[in-house]
């Protein structure tokens, strides 16, 4: 048994069912190990920035990792983006990257790089795997790291060496880390603050976002009175009919003031204090009142479910019934196509148990209101602000969950970013509904021009943020790369075609003509 195959079945044997690959010759050992096991699913994709988006989007829904397959230290720069968002998120993913051999690294070739540095930013645990011999124990290792609670981006450097020479037996099954319980103090603390008649906030994040995670806190606000809010983007947040709402803290710095007005004290469960997204000139960074209380009740990686049942407890909560939302499904959308006639379309229609991938930006802002009291789903949002994750993740989601539907909310200039999903979709056949709101124009960019005091406005400065001359054809596009698509002008056709997708299974896309 070479490296690579013992690697591939420690790997297995720890529960690592899929990898999203986009190898090259340095790979070629673990290619071929794939290809000779039935007991790992290997997905192509045509570009590493999908590969790394996709195992941030299944391990946010399966709970545990997939790994990705790139070639080199260009393959990983490739992959960093949605590897940066996938560590933002505290997702699961084990990155394998290839490397040259040992003995050939002294020769300086093409693709020869310092991998290490440029995994260091968007890893949690790295390490080479420096023989065959040594190779199975790293794959184990780095299983462990990449199930460290909430999840950790784990990376391993595969010379090419390491995979084709002989190796040591597979390692076992490993027990997964266990995770850290919050402190009594902590509760104590937590409790004190809450029960001080002070306007406090109860803020949540991560972990703390879970459908029983949401019923506790629910328990907490009524018992306190505390207003609860959750961070802005989110890994994954169990809502609609029968799951407890929650309010999650506006994008814009004005929007958050206004949220936070007045609140003296902060509780952090699974996330830390808000900041702004970016600095604006004359404008503080923190997003919570000068002189605010902070308090931390679970740090990120810690048992935010378990903390809040001791908060509960603490508060003798338990006497309040969680508040679920009651199912409230508003009418389709119609006559011209807007975000507000999308959004209560893409509400109607949504099925029970679909995953939304959130990535429409401007014109999709209005869909997540929208569709608080709609069927219950799951939403994924984009964690680390790098655009161009949505499409790769909706691969992920549908893969890591076969039996329920995927609708992907896209903005147009985002979606160019990681275009080549499309292909793997179609040749995966994935119940993906890709929904691409086509306003021809970074229309964030626009508003952000104005906030952040630039000027010398003219009209060079806004054909940077133009996306039409030419317009692009997505609808084109897809049917290029395997996928039905059609385009929508109104409401009425975007309702014909985004219910007919809900019907239907495999993949679709509908291009939204947004204003």
């Amino acid at each position: 048994m070479n490296g690579a195959e013992s690697m591939l079945q420690t790997l297995i044997n720890n529960g690592v069912e899929v990898c999203f690959a986009n190898p090259g010759t340095s790979e070629m050992h673990m290619v071929a190990a794939m290809g000779k096991s039935d007991e790992v699913r290997s997905v192509l994709c045509l570009f590493e920035g999908v590969c790394s988006g996709a195992a941030d989007g299944y391990g946010r829904m399966a709970g545990k990792p997939a790994s990705t397959l790139l070639h080199l230290g260009p393959g990983l720069s490739n992959a960093s983006a949605n590897l940066h968002n996938a560590k933002k998120a505290g997702s699961p993913v084990i990155n394998l990257v290839g490397d040259h051999a040992t003995y050939h690294k002294q020769y300086n070739a093409p693709l020869t790089s310092d991998i290490l540095s440029l995994a260091k930013p968007v890893s949690d645990w790295l390490q080479v795997a420096a023989s065959a011999a040594e190779l199975p124990s790293s794959a184990a290792d780095a299983v462990y790291a990449a199930n460290t609670k909430p999840g950790q981006v784990a990376t391993l450097i595969v010379p090419a060496d390491a995979a084709w020479d002989s190796s040591t037996n597979p390692v076992e099954v490993q027990p997964r880390p266990a995770i850290p319980q919050v402190t009594n103090q902590a509760v104590t603390e937590a409790v004190q603050l809450l029960t001080n008649s002070e306007p406090s906030i109860l803020f949540l994040g991560n972990m703390a976002l879970t459908e029983r995670a949401l019923e506790l806190a629910d328990q907490i606000v009524q018992a306190t009175g505390a207003k609860l809010l959750s961070d802005t983007f989110i890994p994954r947040l169990a809502r609609g009919e029968g799951r407890c709402s929650i309010e999650r803290l506006g994008y814009f710095a004005e929007q958050a003031e206004e949220q936070v007005a007045g609140i003296k004290q902060w509780v952090m469960v699974g996330t830390k204090a808000p900041v702004a997204f970016f600095a604006y000139p004359g404008k503080a960074s923190e997003l919570y009142p000068e002189n605010s209380t902070l308090h931390t009740l679970a740090q990120v990686n810690e048992d935010a479910e378990n903390a809040l049942q001791k908060l509960v407890d603490e508060l003798d909560a338990n006497t309040f019934a969680p508040r679920m939302n009651v199912k409230n499904i508003p009418e389709p959308g119609a006559g011209e196509l807007d975000p507000v006639s999308l959004a209560n379309s893409f509400a109607h229609y949504l099925p029970r148990d679909a995953i939304v991938v959130d990535e429409g930006a401007t014109a999709g802002g209005l869909c997540a209101p929208f569709s608080e009291s709609a069927e219950r789903h799951d939403w994924l949002g984009l964690t680390g602000g790098s655009i161009g994750y949505g499409l790769p993740a909706a691969i992920g989601a549908a893969i890591a969950c076969p039996d329920r539907k995927v609708v992907c909310i896209h903005g147009d200039g985002g979606a160019m970013y990681t275009i080549q999903s499309l292909w793997t979709m179609a040749r995966e056949q994935l119940d993906i509904c890709v929904i691409i709101l086509a306003n021809r124009k970074y229309q964030i960019l626009q508003i952000e021009l104005s906030r952040v005091g630039a000027e010398s406005v003219n009209e060079k400065t806004l054909e940077m943020m133009d996306l039409g001359n030419p317009d692009i054809d997505f609808v084109q596009i897809a049917l290029g790369m395997g996928v039905q698509a059609t385009r929508a002008e109104t409401a009425e056709q975007f309702n014909q075609l985004y219910g007919d997708a809900m019907e239907g299974t495999g993949p679709y896309l509908i291009e939204a003509a947004m204003p």
